[in-house]
């Protein structure tokens, strides 16, 4: 049922400059930031914090700490129904890419892409359906997250996708405040120092549905660990320099909008539990509007529910009950 669908892609530069489409997700963290009467001072904060905390960490034949930049497109995802007549396109995710720019050489880098990723469709599935599922005092069905997981694992192995990336994403996130985490004795040179679950989480078992496993790295400089969430091999399919894209992008992003874990005033310690109680913690001077957050992922869950996943039920079942997702 492949010919049901068909797969495009737009990009955004994201830069001070940077305003929503109406198109664009608003519960996503770049369109966050670019609202409200600081908008571009928002952005441009972030932005400096990227490059510096890259070039902290590329440090060497770096002596001035100032010889790359990043440059960062919206990669916006879309479903086209071939057979349908109304909602026949739909915004199915939208992530951020990276190009790593030597000022020395003036050499470019490609990083890696599926930074800040997000989802209309989980949004669905979280704001929408799991607290129907709860209100219900239901367990959560064995098949929840299979057609966000298989929609996502068909783009990746899409014409889309493949003409325009080389390497399969990374999706980097925050540590649950659900989970507790405790050091290993392993050590990557750029990832840090790793940290190994308790036990998995909703989302842990969510992004395995998409083909992706997780690790835990705390990075040098850093005061929380990292969710890494991959296909193949987190520590031998990309770069130094990809890896430290990825890093510097999304622990400024998690700076931004969770410092209770992310900017910390002490690290954490061997055996660690996140919390968002946690007192001691800096403030970025970035605006960041997490309730804002919280409700426009029930008003866009509601919105796919509309335009999604009532309308072409019939169509996405069938293929879905068709579609085997890969192995992580």
């Amino acid at each position: 049922m492949a010919d049901d669908f068909a797969f495009s892609i737009t990009t955004t530069r994201f830069d001070e400059d940077y305003s929503p489409s109406q198109s664009s997700r608003a519960t996503t963290n770049f369109a966050n930031l670019a609202r409200g009467e600081h908008r571009q001072e928002n952005l441009r904060n972030a932005l400096t914090m990227i490059d510096r905390r890259f070039n902290d960490l590329a440090g060497w034949d770096n002596p001035d700490g100032d010889r790359y930049a990043l440059e960062l497109d919206i990669v916006s995802a879309q479903l086209e129904f071939t057979a349908a007549d109304e909602d026949r396109e739909f915004p199915l995710l939208e992530v951020l890419d990276i190009w790593i720019v030597d000022r020395h050489t003036g050499a470019r880098h490609h990083g890696i892409v599926g930074n800040n990723f997000s989802s209309y469709v989980r949004d669905f599935d979280f704001s929408v359906l799991l607290p129907a599922i709860k209100s219900a005092d239901a367990g959560i069905p064995a098949d929840f997250g299979d057609l966000h997981g298989k929609l996502f694992a068909h783009f990746l192995a899409s014409d889309a996708y493949r003409e325009r990336f080389e390497k399969l994403p990374v999706i980097c996130i925050s540590v649950s405040t659900s989970r507790t985490y405790r050091r290993t004795g392993n050590h990557h040179p750029v990832l840090g120092v790793e940290y190994e679950q308790d036990d998995s989480s909703l989302t842990d078992d969510y992004f395995g549905k998409m083909g992706l496993r997780v690790r835990y790295f705390m990075p040098r400089g850093s005061v929380a660990p990292l969710a890494f969430y991959f296909r193949g091999d987190l520590l031998g399919d990309y770069s130094d320099l990809e890896l430290i894209g990825t890093i510097s992008t999304m622990e400024t992003f998690q700076k931004i909008y969770r410092p209770e874990i992310y900017n910390a005033n002490a690290a954490a310690p061997a055996v660690y539990r996140p919390s968002l109680q946690q007192q001691d913690y800096s403030q970025t001077r970035i605006a960041y509007d997490r309730v804002e957050r919280s409700q426009l992922a029930v008003t866009q869950g509601k919105y796919t529910e509309e335009h999604f996943i009532t309308p072409h039920k019939d169509v996405l079942e069938r293929w879905a009950a068709d579609y085997l997702t890969p192995a992580a």
